[in-house]
């Protein structure tokens, strides 16, 4: 399912979020990662200082949520409820194959001085030139898109077809066929294309029961791959990141992000 640069945020907040990412750690936590048949599956969204530990804030979701499946089929989510340290929402999975469910944001921000003052705007794309002064003095703007998500099979793995938006991963090893002891390999693709030298952290759920973050720093090669051995089953959580200046805004930059969650199982 292809993400357009016109898809609009969920609000205001949603950028927010995006920003405070940075600081806390971003996720959705599927109930099941497998499932042997049809049937739903229940998902956690939150952010927070320890992966999958409900601890700062819930992940907002409205209309940036995108599940797919086998042959690009779309599914709505359901029994939607918003806490004060968690978003969960049920997924209905009609059929075989794998789904993505993704958490999509893009917005633009500007700052620019206006006499003394530094005025700034933080919004949608296509509201930037009726907000922002093209020709404001000390004009900055930047695009930023990110993607949270994660993958679930019913009975046997399909392919997963790549968006070509922004940072994301094209899956080299299925991402509901990792086992502990095994190598993965995962393709990082920016707006499809191989994203060759970006740092990829990996980091086990469960933090904050070890000493250690036990995080995994990995840079992908000239193809934009990582491999890696994962050293124990659970839940872990993979992030990057890129700056380019790869937008059609002028003087503009741009910072993707990728987040996913992963579950790996014992031999």
């Amino acid at each position: 399912m292809k993400l357009s640069r016109t898809i609009l945020l969920a609000s205001i907040a949603a950028v927010t979020l995006t920003s405070a990412a940075h600081a806390h750690d971003v996720w959705l936590l599927p109930s099941s990662t497998v499932l042997s048949r049809s049937g739903p599956v229940t998902v956690d969204g939150a952010v927070s200082n320890d992966a999958f530990h409900f601890t700062y804030r819930p992940l907002r979701i409205q209309d940036n949520l995108f599940i797919t499946g086998p042959q690009g089929i779309s599914v709505e989510p359901e029994n939607m409820m918003q806490g004060h340290l968690r978003t969960v929402f049920d997924a209905n999975l009609p059929e075989a194959g794998s789904y993505r469910i993704a958490l999509v944001n893009a917005s633009v921000m500007a700052s620019w001085k206006e006499g003394e003052e530094t005025r700034r705007w933080r919004g949608r794309h296509e509201d930037l030139a009726t907000n922002v002064p093209a020709d404001a003095p000390e004009l900055s703007v930047r695009e930023s898109i990110s993607r949270i998500e994660t993958f679930v099979t019913v009975g046997s793995p399909s392919e997963i077809a790549p968006t070509g938006q922004g940072l994301e991963v094209h899956p080299v090893t299925h991402p509901n066929d990792l086992y502990e002891g095994e190598e993965a390999t995962f393709a990082f693709t920016i707006d499809g294309k191989p994203a060759a030298g970006v740092e990829v952290s990996i980091m086990a759920g469960g933090t904050r029961y070890r000493d250690q973050l036990e995080k995994a720093a990995l840079t992908t090669d000239g193809h934009g791959r990582i491999s890696y051995t994962w050293p124990k089953p659970g839940m872990y959580r993979m992030e990057a990141s890129a700056d380019d200046e790869n937008t059609t805004l002028a003087n503009a930059q741009r910072r993707v992000s990728y987040a996913v969650t992963l579950e790996v199982l014992s031999q």
